[in-house]
């Protein structure tokens, strides 16, 4: 007899995904033929809906800038062909003299916006009207090569310099990237060509990166075609990233990630869509012995309202470049869909630091190969300075209103003995699975509980308690082993 708790949870399940499928493509058609300035997705903060807050709080916009100006007013084509560096560089500038006064406003009227890399200026707004396009120049001989990032050590690709990113910015203030659902195109195409090809010699810019600023806000846009990273910001406070779309194709465009916040601090990612060719969202915050030596984490960061699509990688990861720290982070409200795997937690012997205090809730999986993912062998290092004995610390994970269907492999946790996964929850789990095999849900080196009844059954790791938290049955066998990589 088949158990009645995944039999009625598939019955409501496809109903919710319907809901989310008819508001989706309701809310693309009217965005489409309707003029609403809004993004499509911003129907969704109605529906789902958190009490959490974080210092950027959602939906407060600064306030108006006293001057504004047209990127045509400083010669600017948008033909798509004629390159407007100079008229960008020269409308910034403008810019950058009023900061005293409360800044000024960059209008990029419709049109395709051509243009080689070019930096903001403190108390900006870049405001992108609908149907604007600025596209960046693809030959790399325009992109400014920049030092590693100094949590790395290493370009990520190549030693020694990095090429900059499309936008750029650093020690910046109160900066709004925001418009009418106009896009940013980094035309990544020849870059994951030549990276394929092995024709680079410096690691790859991402379109946009922000660093070491505060009060930035990036709203109502669209990125697409990164060459790398798509939006990057490092070592920042408070930042809002809000009603946003991010776009590259979901095979051969390498290293893709949608966002990747990297020792930022206080920060809020809601209501967008993000499907691109690697991780959706990917924390970070240092690689090995430079990340540890950089010494700021990632923290205090609240992810909510998103569908996300990440055919080759994770809809939402930690890691693996968390040496520096990652703390208090909450997950809640999202969709992952079409995906390799849903979140992810994933670090190794040699990177040191911590990831701790960390809530997924409200997670659905829909179509996934493995749902729940940490991993602590992903041994990746920028050179042979790092101590292989700087294990990182893994606790206080908690895994709450997980569900899903169409899952081959709900949970994979890959503590070890020198990386252990220590006290991690789950509760109100039920994830429909594709493969009938008796370890789909997998342990190795793991400590933590079982709230009440979840499916699929869990690993013999964890201890047992009922709904009203009363230990039923303690596990004996937290070292226990049952991953199995051949499903």
């Amino acid at each position: 007899m088949v158990d009645p708790l995944p039999r009625r949870f598939l019955s409501s399940h496809k109903s919710l995904v319907t809901v989310f499928w008819i508001a989706t493509f309701a809310s693309l058609f009217i965005w489409q033929f309707g003029g609403v300035s809004t993004n499509l997705y911003t129907g969704f903060s109605v529906f789902w809906s958190s009490s959490t807050t974080t210092t950027a709080a959602s939906g407060e916009f600064p306030k108006l800038r006293p001057v504004v100006f047209n990127l045509t007013d400083f010669g600017a084509v948008g033909d798509g062909v004629t390159v407007n560096t100079e008229a960008f560089e020269r409308a910034i500038y403008k810019i950058s003299k009023l900061a005293t006064k409360g800044g000024g406003q960059l209008n990029v009227p419709p049109g395709r916006w051509l243009t080689a890399p070019f930096n903001l200026t403190s108390y900006m707004t870049l405001f992108l009207a609908e149907n604007a396009e600025i596209l960046a120049l693809q030959d790399e001989k325009y992109w400014p090569l920049l030092p590693p990032l100094p949590s790395y050590g290493y370009g990520r690709e190549h030693h020694g310099p990095r090429y900059g990113s499309f936008i750029h910015g650093q020690n910046l203030r109160d900066v709004v990237v925001t418009g009418n659902n106009g896009s940013i195109n980094g035309q990544g195409q020849t870059w994951w060509k030549k990276y394929r090809q092995k024709l680079l010699n410096h690691t790859r810019g991402p379109l946009v990166q922000i660093m070491w600023s505060s009060d930035i806000v990036f709203a109502n846009i669209t990125l697409r075609d990164s060459p790398f990273w798509t939006l990057h910001p490092y070592d920042c406070k408070n930042v809002t990233i809000t009603n946003m779309t991010i776009l590259a194709p979901v095979f051969e465009a390498p290293n893709t990630d949608g966002i990747d916040p990297d020792s930022c601090e206080d920060m809020l990612i809601e209501n967008s869509y993000i499907s691109v060719g690697d991780d959706g969202i990917a924390i970070k915050s240092g690689w090995d012995q430079y990340g540890t030596t950089y010494g700021r984490p990632s923290k205090n960061i609240l992810i909510r309202n998103l569908i996300i699509r990440s055919m080759v990688s994770a809809g939402i990861s930690i890691g693996s470049e968390m040496s520096g720290g990652v703390s208090n982070i909450t997950v809640e409200n999202i969709l992952i869909w079409s995906s390799r795997r849903g979140v992810r937690i994933k670090t190794a012997p040699g990177r040191g630091g911590y990831v701790r205090d960390i809530t997924f809730r409200n997670v659905t999986l829909d179509e996934l190969r493995v749902g729940i993912v940490i991993k602590t062998d992903y041994n990746e290092h920028p050179d042979g300075g790092f101590n292989p004995q700087a294990f990182p610390i893994l606790e206080n994970i908690n895994y709450t209103g997980i569900y899903g269907q169409g899952v081959r492999v709900p949970v994979r946790i890959q503590g070890s003995k020198e990386i252990p996964v220590k006290n991690v929850t789950f509760r109100d789990m039920s994830v429909g699975i594709t493969y009938k095999k008796k370890h789909i849900f997998q342990c190795a080196y793991v400590e933590g509980r079982v709230i009440g009844t979840i499916f699929p059954a869990p690993c013999e790791n964890l201890d047992r308690y009922d709904e009203q938290e009363r230990l039923v049955k303690q596990s004996d066998s937290q070292n226990a082993t049952d991953i199995d990589y051949e499903i």
